[in-house]
C-alpha cells in the first residue's frame, strides 16, 4: 500500500516542471501573437497601397478627360478679350489652380461648355486635389461670373501635389513653365507632379496632352471665321464674320 502511493505521489510534476511549461507556453503565445500582428499589419498596409494606387488610377483618367476636352475659347477680362485658360501656382495661403473651359459630357450635366477648375488645397500636413465644375454662359462672361461647384477630391495625402505647364519652342522644343497667365494659347501638355515627403515624383511624371488648338468652328466646312488671325488681345475672333 505504502508502495503505491509512494509510486502515485511520484508520477506528478514538480513545482519546476509547471513553471518551465507556462514559460514554454507564453512564449509560443507571445510569438503567435507577433505574427499575427505582423500579418495583420502587413495586410493593413497592402490594402491602403491599394486605395492609394485606385485613387490615383481614377484620378489620372478623370484629368485626362478633362484636358483632353479643354476649349480655345475666349472670356472677358479686365484687360480685354482673353483665353479661358488659367493655371497659377499656390502661394501662402493662396491655393493653386487651373481654371479652364472643357466640353461638357454627353451623359451628365446640361450640354454644352463648362468651367473645371481645379484646386490644390492644404489641412495641415494633408493636401488635397479638388476639382469643380459649372455651366460656362459664353465668352462674354469672365471668370469671375461663375462659381463652380459639386467638389470631388481627386488625390489626397501627405503628398506635395503642383502642375507644370508645356509649350512647343519653334525650334520644336519642349519647355515647362509653372505658370499660364496672360497667353494668347493653350499649353500643348500639362504635367501632374505628386511628390512625398522624400521629393520622389510617386507618379513619374504624368503628363497630359491638351489637343484643342483652335476653336471648333474652325473645323467647320462653311466656317468664314478668320481662326488663325489673333485679335489685338491676342484671341482668336471666334465667331466674328469677315468683312
Amino acid at each position: 500500500m505504502r508502495r503505491s502511493l509512494h509510486m502515485a505521489a511520484g508520477a506528478g510534476f514538480t513545482l519546476v516542471e509547471v513553471l518551465a511549461a507556462f514559460a514554454i507556453g507564453a512564449v509560443i503565445i507571445a510569438a503567435c501573437a507577433g505574427l499575427i500582428h505582423n500579418v495583420a499589419l502587413n495586410f493593413d498596409r497592402g490594402t491602403r497601397a491599394v486605395d492609394v494606387a485606385e485613387r490615383f488610377v481614377l484620378a489620372i483618367d478623370r484629368l485626362s478627360a478633362d484636358f483632353a476636352s479643354a476649349r480655345a475659347v475666349a472670356r472677358r477680362s479686365d484687360a480685354g478679350p482673353a483665353l479661358a485658360f488659367l493655371g497659377e501656382p499656390g502661394s501662402g495661403q493662396t491655393p493653386g489652380k487651373i481654371v479652364f473651359v472643357a466640353a461638357a459630357p454627353v451623359t451628365g450635366g446640361p450640354p454644352g461648355d463648362e468651367v473645371v477648375m481645379l484646386t490644390v488645397e492644404q489641412d495641415e500636413k494633408v493636401m488635397r486635389l479638388v476639382r469643380r465644375r459649372a455651366s460656362w454662359p459664353g465668352p462674354s462672361s469672365s471668370f469671375d461670373d461663375v462659381a463652380p461647384d459639386n467638389p470631388v477630391v481627386l488625390i489626397e495625402g501627405k503628398w506635395s501635389i503642383s502642375f507644370l505647364f508645356g509649350r512647343l519652342t519653334p525650334e520644336r522644343a519642349l519647355v515647362w513653365h509653372s505658370s499660364w497667365t496672360g497667353e494668347a494659347m493653350l499649353p500643348r501638355f500639362v504635367r501632374l507632379l505628386v511628390r512625398d515627403s522624400n521629393g520622389r515624383d510617386v507618379l513619374g511624371e504624368a503628363d497630359f496632352v491638351i489637343r484643342a488648338d483652335a476653336p471648333a468652328t474652325c473645323g467647320r466646312s462653311d466656317a468664314s471665321v478668320p481662326c488663325l488671325t489673333a485679335a489685338p488681345g491676342g484671341i482668336a475672333d471666334v465667331g466674328r464674320p469677315t468683312r
